[in-house]
């Protein structure tokens, strides 16, 4: 059966997800092709030439750029396309409408999270042309899914629930953090690795460490990654008086090299989809202090694989990191019970549980 992966190209977790599924889904039962409707990215496009999965980019540069889908409608009716898989918002609107336009049988639609708040044409898109005319709408967290059926009125029925998979970086980095930083072997560190973004909450992770720092002052924040939040974020450090125990990396490809210098790991998140960062700590044996949203609590048990608080509560959290910092059994414990999970989220699993709805689908238009 042929197969058509899409989605608009950039670098983050649900760009990595999507590369991943389509150089993991079964040969012997799909033929997969890939298109970016943006320029693709070229890390990306190595991975699927590596991996022999055909690929293309439209062309788009602008969210107004529409006249590339007509390329696409020919694609898909001149390859005898059968399953259309969307991923982020755009693509799925964009693959429900030129899919059902082109005729190929199965359309879906995948959403890699939002805040499910404001933005009255997205909900009313999602619902009522996503929710009606694909074959099935996938979300990556429980609550994702539940947020699709109330507040955005897809049907239930069609809605699945699949957390994305982990697909570890492409490169083993080596970097020696607390020299880097220089710190002593035995100073506690709290880490994160994200996009510095407002969804991630940052404000609230440095409310919390000033906290802990006021009981363990030998205590270290490290922060990895960049973004629109960086310049706040850092006044916010100095306002707080953590100049000297609070670091800021920037972007780092090489997150399993510095994860292992993490006593623990932390996200302060509004809101999250399956974050990659938490499968990164389930690999690397880090324990994980995190607010308790999004894929979350799908992926970890609180109290026995993470330590799971409300979000934008910088005590709950203070408390939480503080437990583990003076724990060390119970951080192991806890890194292990997580570690131990790992399995079920490998990027040849999730791909199996996507090959076996294809033929669902395929069975239900007698395609099978």
């Amino acid at each position: 059966m042929m197969m058509l992966d899409v989605l608009d190209a950039n670098v983050g977790g649900a760009e990595r997800f999507a590369v991943g599924l389509a150089t993991h889904l079964p040969r012997d039962r799909f033929a997969v092709s890939f298109c970016a409707t943006r320029e693709l990215d070229r890390h990306w496009s190595t991975l699927l030439a590596d991996a022999g999965v055909p690929h293309f980019s439209l062309g788009r540069h602008a969210s107004t750029d529409v006249l590339p889908f007509r390329r696409l409608g020919g694609i898909l009716r001149g390859q005898g396309i059968e399953i259309l898989h969307g991923h982020k918002f755009g693509s799925n609107v964009w693959a429900t409408v030129v899919g059902r336009l082109a005729g190929v049988p199965i359309v879906i639609g995948h959403e890699q999270t939002w805040s499910y708040e404001g933005d009255p044409v997205r909900r009313f898109l999602d619902g009522q042309l996503i929710g009606r005319f694909a074959d099935r709408f996938v979300a990556v967290s429980s609550a994702d899914r539940e947020r699709m059926i109330a507040l955005e009125g897809v049907p239930a029925a069609k809605t699945v629930l699949e957390l994305n998979g982990f697909v570890p970086r492409p490169q083993p980095g080596t970097a020696d953090l607390r020299a880097e930083l220089g710190l002593p072997a035995d100073a506690p560190i709290v880490g994160t690795v994200c996009m510095l973004r407002h969804q991630k909450a940052l404000h609230v992770l440095l409310d919390a460490f000033a906290q802990v720092r006021a009981v363990r002052p030998d205590a270290h924040l490290v922060i990895g990654g960049d973004g629109e939040c960086r310049d706040e974020l850092e006044a916010q450090a100095r306002q707080l008086g953590l100049n000297g125990s609070a670091h800021f990396l920037g972007l780092r490809e090489d997150v399993d090299a510095i994860l292992p210098a993490f006593t623990v790991a932390a996200m302060s998140s509004d809101y999250e989809g399956t974050p990659l960062f938490a499968f990164e700590c389930m690999a690397a044996g880090v324990p994980l202090v995190a607010t308790n949203v999004g894929g979350l609590p799908d992926m970890l048990d609180h109290e026995r694989s993470a330590l799971l608080v409300p979000r934008r509560d910088p005590g709950a959290l203070a408390d939480a990191l503080r437990t583990l910092l003076d724990d060390e059994p119970r951080r192991e414990a806890q890194a292990k019970a997580a570690h131990a999970r790992i399995d079920r989220y490998t990027m040849d699993a999730v791909a199996g549980r996507f090959a076996d709805l294809y033929d669902e689908l395929l069975a239900e238009k007698g395609l099978r």
